[in-house]
C-alpha cells in the first residue's frame, strides 16, 4: 500500500559567440535547471489514495557579453523548495474527486547586473535576493452528470506573501530616492490571495461527436520580464510585492470533437479568448544599469492584455503510420498607458501562426522511424533604429514596443529506433529442447538528426557598430544570432 518514488535532474547549456570582426561582440549564456523530487504513495482503499511530494528546483541563467569599450552582464534565477499533498477520491461511479494543498518557498534573484564603459564599472543588485511563501487548497470533482454530460468544476484558494529580508529605498513622487527601510527576516512586506474557479463541461452528440466549453480564472504571483532596450535574452523573474500585483487571467473556451473511420482518426477544433490583467514591463528606455541604488520594481510599468485565437487539430492512432498535424492561429496584444503612448502593440509572445507535424512509422517489431516538423512566426521584439553617446552614455532611440519580428522559426527533426528482440531461444540441457522465453533486459538504439537542413533559427539579434565609437551618433548593422544547426546523434537505451 505503500510505494516511494524518488527522481533528480540536472541540465546545464553554455552558448559562446566571439566576434571575429571589428565592432563585433562577444557573448556567453549559460543557464541550467537542477531539481530532485521524492514522492510517496500511500493506497488507503478501493476508493481513496494519497501522493506526497517534496520538491527542490534551483534554475539559474546570466548573460554577459562585451562589444567595443562596453562590458555587460547579468545574473537572475529562482529558487523553490515544495511541498504538495493530493487526494484522489472515488466516491461512486459518476464521481472523480480530487482535493489537497501545497506549498512553496520562494527565492528570487531577479537581476544582479554589472556594467563597464570605457573607463568606468558598475556593480548593481537589485537586490541580490528576493523571498516569498505561496499556498494554496484546491477540490475539483469530475461529475457525470449523466451518460452525456460530463462537469469538471473546481475551486482553488492561493496566497502569496512577499517577505523580508528586504532593503527597500524610499521615493518621492518623481521617484527620487529620499531614504530606506529594511524589513527583518521573515518579516511580510506585501501579501496577496485570491479564488481561481475553473468549469469545463462535455456534452456527446453521439458516438463520434462531442462539444466542450470552459471558463478558467487564474492568478500568478511570479512575473517574467525582459529589457528591451538592448535587445538580447535578459529575462528576469520578478515576485509580487508593493508595487507589482498579481497577474489575473479569465479565459473561455469552446470546442468541437470528432473520431473518424471507425477511431482511426480524431479532429478537434477549439476557439479560445484570454484577458489578462496586471501584466508588466520595463519602461521605454530602461536599461539594466537603471537598477542602481533602486528597488527591483521601480522601472515597471503595468498595464492589460487580451489573447485569442483557433486551434485545429487531426491525429492518426491506428495502424503502422500513426502521428498528429495541429495548427494555431492566434494573436496576444497588450496595452500600457506609458508605452506607445498607450496604443496596442504585440507581446512578446504573440506568434500568429504555429504549426507541428508528428509522424511515426512501425516497419516491423523491431525499426520504428520518425519525424517532426515545427514552424512558428517569428518572435517580436524591440529594437534600436539608431544609438547615440551623450556624456559618455549609450542612448539608444527605437520603434514601437515590439514592433519588429525576427524571422520564422522552422525545423525538422527525423528519428529511427532499432530494439533488439524481445525474446530468445533457449535449449534445455537435459531434454534438448527449444522454447521461447523473454530476455530480462531489453535495449534500443536510437538515430536521430536534429534540424536536418540546417536551419539557422534567430535566437536574439544584436547589433555591430559600423563607425568608431567616439562620434556623436554610430551606424547599426543587425546581426542574427542562432544557437543549434544540423546535429546528428546516437542513442543506446537500456532497460532491465
Amino acid at each position: 500500500k505503500d510505494r516511494f518514488f524518488l527522481s533528480g535532474y540536472f541540465g546545464r547549456d553554455v552558448f559562446n559567440l566571439t566576434g571575429q570582426q571589428a565592432g563585433s561582440p562577444n557573448f556567453k549564456i549559460p543557464w541550467g535547471n537542477a531539481t530532485v523530487s521524492g514522492r510517496w504513495n500511500h493506497v488507503f482503499g478501493p476508493k481513496l489514495f494519497l501522493n506526497t511530494t517534496a520538491v527542490f528546483s534551483n534554475y539559474n541563467f546570466s548573460f554577459s557579453g562585451s562589444q567595443d569599450q562596453f562590458g555587460f552582464s547579468l545574473k537572475s534565477g529562482i529558487r523553490d523548495y515544495g511541498l504538495k499533498v493530493d487526494f484522489n477520491q472515488y466516491p461512486n461511479i459518476r464521481h472523480n474527486l480530487r482535493y489537497g494543498l501545497q506549498y512553496t518557498y520562494h527565492v528570487y534573484t531577479p537581476s544582479t547586473v554589472a556594467v563597464n564603459s570605457a573607463d568606468v564599472d558598475f556593480n548593481i543588485d537589485t537586490p541580490s535576493k528576493l523571498n516569498a511563501h505561496e499556498a494554496g487548497l484546491y477540490v475539483q470533482d469530475d461529475f457525470d452528470i449523466t451518460d452525456r454530460l460530463r462537469l469538471n468544476a473546481g475551486l482553488r484558494f492561493s496566497w502569496f506573501a512577499h517577505v523580508g529580508a528586504y532593503h527597500e529605498y524610499l521615493t518621492d513622487a518623481a521617484g527620487n530616492t529620499i531614504g530606506t527601510h529594511d524589513y527583518a527576516p521573515g518579516e511580510v512586506i506585501r501579501q496577496y490571495n485570491g479564488l481561481e474557479p475553473r468549469a469545463s463541461m462535455r456534452y456527446t452528440l453521439d458516438s463520434r461527436n462531442s462539444l466542450k466549453a470552459s471558463l478558467n480564472r487564474n492568478m500568478q504571483y511570479v512575473h517574467l520580464a525582459s529589457f528591451s532596450s538592448i535587445g538580447l535574452p535578459t529575462d528576469t523573474w520578478i515576485p509580487s510585492g508593493k508595487k507589482v500585483k498579481p497577474q489575473e487571467a479569465l479565459q473561455y473556451a469552446v470546442g468541437w470533437f470528432r473520431d473518424f473511420k471507425d477511431r482511426t482518426y480524431e479532429g478537434s477544433v477549439e476557439l479560445y479568448y484570454k484577458d489578462m490583467a496586471n501584466q508588466i514591463e520595463y519602461a521605454e528606455g530602461t536599461s539594466p544599469e537603471d537598477g542602481g541604488n533602486a528597488n527591483y520594481d521601480q522601472f515597471l510599468v503595468f498595464g492589460k492584455g487580451w489573447s485569442y485565437g483557433a486551434e485545429f487539430f487531426l491525429k492518426r492512432r491506428l495502424g503502422k503510420l500513426t502521428g498528429w498535424v495541429g495548427y494555431t492561429w492566434s494573436k496576444t496584444m497588450r496595452e500600457f498607458p506609458d508605452i506607445d503612448d498607450g496604443e496596442p502593440f504585440p507581446s512578446r509572445w504573440d506568434r500568429r501562426h504555429d504549426l507541428s507535424v508528428v509522424a511515426g512509422y512501425e516497419l516491423n517489431d523491431r525499426w520504428t522511424f520518425g519525424g517532426t516538423f515545427v514552424y512558428s512566426t517569428g518572435q517580436a521584439t524591440t529594437l534600436p533604429v539608431q544609438r547615440y553617446f551623450i556624456e559618455g552614455r549609450l542612448v539608444s532611440r527605437f520603434t514601437s514596443r515590439n514592433g519588429f519580428r525576427m524571422p520564422p522559426y522552422h525545423r525538422l527533426d527525423l528519428a529511427a529506433t532499432l530494439k533488439n528482440k524481445p525474446t530468445k531461444q533457449v535449449t534445455d540441457k537435459v531434454t534438448g529442447e527449444v522454447s521461447t522465453v523473454d530476455r530480462k533486459y531489453r535495449s534500443s538504439w536510437t538515430f536521430s538528426i536534429y534540424n536536418v537542413y540546417n536551419r539557422k533559427n534567430p535566437y536574439f539579434i544584436y547589433f555591430a557598430t559600423e563607425s568608431e565609437t567616439g562620434l556623436a551618433g554610430l551606424q547599426l548593422t543587425a546581426r542574427q544570432v542562432s544557437l543549434f544547426s544540423i546535429l546528428p546523434s546516437v542513442t543506446w537505451n537500456f532497460e532491465f
